[in-house]
């Protein structure tokens, strides 16, 4: 089990934005999450994959699986083994893959701080990065009326996580240029659908000196 060092973010959001993105930014101070790869199992060398492509769609062997005797009987659960191969998991249970919106609301409702309820079991670059953005999700409450903006702050915060821990992850940083620009991509996508001005909307928030400056650089 490794520990990733995940820093409150900065809001990158526009504070004018109506309606408001948020409505509990930073609710829970975000500190660390734990994160397993198979590796860590197996011992049979790194099986971590930083080749995933990132182009916004549903991330595969990604979980949260819940710590025993969690506080968090509210939300939805799914066997961890299911989506987890490799972990030696038995009946542990995890979040349902389909529960991260239910997690966002809930967690908050009930006040339970992330990291009390779950880690990530993560074997790949893609789904590692998912998991990073979801955890932000966790931390910064809001309705999700604005998609676009919502989610362009969680994956600044992903891409600012990623970049702190790169040595942990042994992630090259050719590799994290990689995924901000694919992360980018997304980004502008979901700007355009929502019919807003991807270049006028992002502000160069995920271009890659000001993510790094998130983390001091």
């Amino acid at each position: 089990m490794r520990r990733l060092v995940t820093p409150p973010i900065a809001c990158v959001v526009p504070s004018e934005i109506d309606p408001p993105v948020f409505d509990a930014f930073g609710w829970c101070a975000s500190d660390w999450l734990e994160w397993r790869t198979p590796a860590e199992s197996s011992r049979e060398g790194d099986p971590f994959d930083d080749a995933t492509p990132l182009d916004g769609s549903d991330p595969h062997r990604m979980v949260f699986v819940f710590h025993a005797g969690a506080p968090c009987d509210f939300l939805p659960r799914e066997l961890a083994r299911l989506h987890a191969i490799g972990l030696g998991l038995e009946d542990e249970e995890a979040l349902a893959p389909w529960g991260i919106d239910a997690a966002t609301d809930e967690l908050y409702a009930h006040r339970v701080p992330p990291r009390d309820a779950m880690w990530l079991a993560a074997d790949n670059l893609n789904a590692l990065f998912w998991g990073l953005h979801d955890w932000a999700h966790f931390h910064n409450h809001g309705p999700f009326d604005q998609r676009a903006w919502t989610e362009l702050q969680c994956d600044a915060s992903a891409l600012a996580w990623l970049w702190l821990n790169r040595e942990e992850v042994g992630l090259k940083a050719n590799v994290w240029e990689r995924v901000r620009g694919e992360a980018s991509a997304v980004s502008r996508r979901r700007f355009e659908e929502e019919g807003l001005s991807s270049e006028a909307a992002e502000l160069g928030v995920l271009e890659a000196e000001r993510v790094k400056a998130l983390v001091g650089g």
